[in-house]
């Protein structure tokens, strides 16, 4: 608690200096030196009692102590506020249950595959700005801009397949990232979009309309289809990269998911860094707290020897 500890006002220390001199040569004077009332202080009789005489001390040292502004510098870090605003959008459609993407986890699915390479890359986002949308027959906001990668982990952690229905809203989708980025005055926008599908027919959201919004807002795309080439829209995915600005990614396995997303995490690298400020915390408390205890004890025990 109390380790690097300095003084503000160091040389009030050689007031102990002028407490010492007084008591060898001004001894009958030093009783002006207090407040009324108190003129019985620095009686002679004091010397009589070792305990008041060590009280008197304690009192004069922790006083000059408190004077002196012991204070320690507490740092704190902001936020960055400037960073990169992202916006994940993960598709958890019927199909992210196959199994088989993870080499190395041969039952897991392809969305247990997705989410846990989606949480690495959050850990490594530290100063960014990241939001989540999932997406199905539907999609949703599933968590809003946030620095807390806790939080972000949690929400990851308890999706699941199916949550926004069996089919595969991935027009919409784009749209519910540009609102989810919208409102952000960050310099660098973009949207990390992961598919193992086709848009569903029946959803009606426009494609160039989702593309135009993103391009209104300065939003860049980054599309992955993950699964064989066949199972996902690759020339689309080409497009919506192409036209915003971004880049498009094919993944056939795990390993090669988080290779893309380390990609993306070095294409789109935040030189933000947090701002890191200080503040004085003062202890003058403490050595103020024991000067008045000693000096009503000491006044207690002198109006008894009275």
């Amino acid at each position: 608690m109390f380790n690097e500890i300095y003084f503000e006002y160091p040389i009030l220390a050689l007031l102990i200096l002028i407490f010492i001199g007084c008591s060898f040569f001004c001894k009958m004077r030093l009783q002006s030196l207090y407040f009324p009332h108190t003129t019985s202080f620095m009686k002679d009789t004091v010397s009589s009692s070792k305990f008041l005489f060590f009280l008197k001390w304690l009192i004069i040292v922790t006083m000059i102590l408190s004077l002196m502004s012991p204070v320690k510098d507490e740092p704190y870090e902001l936020e960055p506020k400037d960073g990169y605003e992202i916006a994940l959008v993960l598709d958890a459609s019927q199909s992210m249950q196959v199994v088989g993407f993870d080499i190395s986890n041969p039952n897991s699915t392809r969305f247990d595959a997705v989410k846990e390479i989606v949480s690495d890359f959050i850990d490594k986002r530290k100063n960014d700005n990241i939001g989540l949308v999932v997406f199905g027959a539907y999609s949703f906001i599933a968590s809003p801009l946030t620095y807390d990668e806790n939080i972000l982990n949690g929400i990851v952690s308890n999706l699941y397949i199916g949550m926004a229905g069996r089919y595969t809203a991935l027009y919409e989708s784009i749209a519910q990232g540009v609102n989810l980025l919208k409102m952000s005055k960050s310099k660098t926008k973009i949207i990390i979009l992961l598919t193992d599908g086709f848009n569903t027919p029946s959803n009606q959201f426009p494609l160039d309309v989702a593309i135009d919004m993103a391009k209104k807002e300065k939003i860049k795309i980054y599309p992955i289809g993950i699964g064989r080439s066949d199972e996902y829209n690759k020339k689309e995915l080409v497009k919506i990269a192409k036209e915003s600005g971004g880049m498009a990614f094919g993944a056939a396995n795990a390993r090669e998911l988080a290779l893309v997303y380390k990609k993306i995490d070095e294409l789109e690298k935040s030189e933000i860094k947090n701002e890191t400020y200080s503040y004085l915390k003062y202890y003058y408390t403490y050595p103020l707290s024991i000067a008045l205890f000693s000096l009503l004890l000491y006044l207690y025990l002198k109006n008894r020897r009275v």
